[in-house]
């Protein structure tokens, strides 16, 4: 056990205690009033039960605020109450401190929690070259408290909540203003705080990713599927599998497991005897709710089978995106003569910043930038062709301190005709992106 490890103060419980959970108006109203009377920040989380449910929203939202209180919500029990709208109030006129706030910000929003200023501990963190960014590893190297995380992936839908499980939530918002605090000194000594405040704020003005034109590709297993017919039953078991999931609020991969729609797939089942020989349908259906679905998976897999073959899906979906890096050094040589060199400018200035390359600009939209280009006459270094790179930069919501640190290196590699020479041990093998 290291130094550090022997010098961790453990907690449990938040040293304010849990408070009781609240599932009544009155105490929902009491916990606002408290709210309003502390000061500084709110630090704010939340609980879902994701692989459990098919519904993302939050089945428990903790608050806490100095002064303020520690408050734990039960959002089931306040659907439509005008009291949300009354802590929302509260709420929208601090900054909020969530911690991998992309993460909890739809669930809050479905529900009626908007924030309008935001701090990520998570993010900020990132941006600070802070090596490990979960929140137990934060507050055990910022704080120099250890937290227990055996319930982080409990079923937060389940009624009543174990005790346990409450201690657990409340002292992840507890300690989150503390360790804003210590993100903020790190931030404001490497002089990024403006940095992280703009990422923050695009964070909160950034439009809901956009659903997949064909969510079922993204099935488990489909590097297994060779032909188009395999596809088409693959569809068809995704597609009634995703309407029933939803229709009883129940994570698909719990009603049928994606390696049994795999299996399905590649084999020629005729009966319910034969379908539960399946390897994969006899470890995997295991309970009654499993169970009583078995005939609509066999009268899904049937129906497939018989679909003309023009209504079979293609192999390969038809989509905008860019095509994959990999076959860029072929099919696309100057696109990739772009991107080797803008990867190794960009990685020199990540580490000079000590930020995650990730963080100081988007991967996605380096190689957009030099796949785009590409296309155009070959470019010579000039001011033109840097205002062009942040115009791009800017159009596709980068920020305006990462067009300053990045810009400059992108529109030197627009200049390239040749890739960047890989160590022998790197070009062996290239990285897929």
């Amino acid at each position: 056990m290291s130094e550090q490890e022997t010098n961790l103060r453990a907690l449990k419980v938040p040293e304010q205690g849990t408070p009781e959970l609240i599932t009544t108006e009155d105490r929902f109203a009491e916990a606002i009033r408290e709210l309003k009377s502390g000061h500084g920040p709110i630090a704010v989380d939340a609980e879902r039960a994701s692989g459990f449910r098919y519904s993302p929203r939050a089945y428990l939202i903790q608050i806490y605020r100095r002064g303020g209180g520690l408050h734990l919500i039960d959002p089931i029990e306040f659907i439509e109450s005008p009291l949300i709208g009354q802590l929302n109030e509260v709420i929208r006129g601090e900054e909020v401190i969530i911690h991998a706030s992309t993460q909890d910000l739809p669930c809050l929003r479905d529900w009626g929690i908007d924030p309008k200023e935001l701090f990520d501990t998570e993010l900020g963190a990132r941006i600070a070259g802070c090596p490990r960014v979960g929140l137990g590893h934060l507050v055990e190297s910022l704080l120099q408290i250890s937290l227990a995380k055996e319930h982080s992936a409990v079923d937060w839908s389940i009624r009543p909540l174990k005790q346990e499980w409450l201690d657990y939530a409340a002292l992840d918002v507890a300690l989150l203003i503390d360790l804003r605090d210590k993100v903020k000194e790190l931030l404001e000594a490497q002089g990024k705080l403006k940095w992280a405040m703009q990422d923050f704020a695009a964070i909160l003005t950034s439009p809901p990713p956009q659903k997949r034109k064909e969510p079922w590709r993204r099935t488990s297993g489909m590097h297994e599927i060779k032909s188009r017919y395999q596809l088409a039953i693959i569809r068809q078991l995704w597609q009634v599998r995703d309407e029933i999931a939803f229709s009883i609020d129940l994570a698909p991969g719990r009603l049928l497991s994606d390696a049994v729609i795999i299996a399905l797939a590649k084999s020629n089942v005729k009966s319910r005897d034969e379908f539960m020989k399946l390897g994969e349908a006899r470890q995997r259906i295991r309970n009654e709710i499993q169970k009583s679905y078995i005939d609509t998976w066999l009268e899904t897999f049937l129906a497939a089978q018989s679909l003309e073959q023009e209504r079979w899906p293609e192999l390969r979906s038809k989509s905008d995106s860019l095509p994959p890096v990999k076959i860029w050094k072929v099919k696309f040589p100057i696109a990739y003569a772009h991107l080797s060199h803008a990867k190794a400018k960009l990685n020199e200035i990540a580490v000079e910043l000590n930020i995650p390359l990730e963080n100081l600009i988007g991967p996605e939209l380096v190689r957009k930038i030099c796949f785009d280009q590409a296309n155009e006459q070959l470019h010579k270094m000039s001011p033109a062709l840097l205002s062009r790179v942040e115009t791009q930069l800017r159009l596709n919501g980068a920020r305006e301190w990462q067009i300053e640190k990045c810009a400059n290196a992108i529109a030197e590699s627009l200049s390239e005709s040749e890739p960047l020479a890989l160590p022998p041990a790197e070009a062996e093998i290239e990285p897929e992106e």
